[in-house]
């Protein structure tokens, strides 16, 4: 059977890789001062940075189900069934409206809740990919991406409070502390949501933070899949790509003890990037097939 891939744009795939991989990206819409934008087609990221450093309002959406449901009916023309991997329930209600539309296709459409973004989700694609070369079914590969769904931790460290303020995550008086201190956010996303992991006082001691929560948990949580050599770990990243490689450089070292590297350097998906803001830096570490 000939199985399709379509994931969202939340997964980090850009328009011209999702071509070169042959699996199908959803562009994720944005409202920005009242315009609608959509991610790598009318919108790519210095574009989105640049309007978000001016203050400009912007607010997340999903994509309209119409569209999506039109592009499921595209694809079935050429293909007997669809995997679709979208970003995480616990971020969007996106995941749950293609859920509620894929009823309409008869089985033909898998939708994934693997509570994956970014780094991870893409992964997830990847997985999708090799477990469509091993010849399974779209619902065989749905159950293995559930079933690994919580095999995956990301942390990322925010360089400015304004953006949690603005999204209601951190009240303005402990925003206003927290930067008078310098005070920097770590936060996790362990599945379903981004949740507060630890403060600490200093950029430096943020990335040494992450870098020994990493290793804590190949160590320990994901010991086992070391061993068997299905991890990854990768890096993201929201505006600063020359940040984030030199903290590559420092978690290289750190990893060595596992045989390990990391693996992919991307920039974290803009639904994200509006909730925390620009010189964000992210690693995680997550199963792979």
């Amino acid at each position: 059977m000939k199985v399709a891939i379509v994931t969202d744009s939340n997964s980090g795939i850009t328009q011209d890789e999702a071509k070169k991989l042959g699996v199908y990206v959803i562009p994720m819409p944005f409202l920005i001062n009242d315009q609608e934008y959509f991610e790598d087609i009318n919108l790519n990221q210095e574009e989105f940075y640049k309007m978000l450093l001016n203050n400009a309002e912007v607010s997340t959406s999903q994509p309209s189900i119409y569209s999506v449901c039109e592009l499921w009916t595209e694809i079935l023309k050429t293909h007997d069934e669809i995997v679709h991997i979208p970003m995480s329930s616990g971020l969007s209600a996106s995941c749950e409206t293609a859920i509620a539309a894929s009823k309409e296709f008869n089985g033909k459409v898998q939708v994934v809740n693997n509570r994956r973004i970014s780094i991870t989700q893409k992964q997830s694609v990847f997985d999708a990919m090799k477990l469509v070369e091993e010849g399974k079914s779209a619902k065989e590969i749905k159950t293995w991406l559930e079933e690994t769904s919580m095999q995956a931790s990301i942390y990322i460290m925010v360089s400015t409070l304004k953006y949690l303020k603005k999204g209601g995550r951190i009240t303005p008086a402990a925003a206003a502390i927290g930067t008078l201190l310098n005070i920097k956010p770590v936060l996790t996303i362990q599945g379903a949501k981004l949740d507060k992991f630890m403060q600490v006082m200093s950029i430096n001691a943020a990335k040494k933070r992450m870098i020994d929560q990493i290793v804590k948990e190949l160590d320990t949580r994901f010991s086992d899949l070391v061993k068997q050599n299905k991890i990854v770990v990768a890096m993201a990243y929201t505006h600063d790509r020359n940040r984030c490689l030199e903290f590559k450089k420092e978690a290289d070292v750190a990893l060595k003890k596992f045989g390990l590297e990391i693996e992919m350097v991307d920039p974290l998906s803009l639904s994200v990037s509006c909730h925390i803001g620009d010189g964000a830096i992210a690693i995680g570490t997550f199963i792979k097939r």
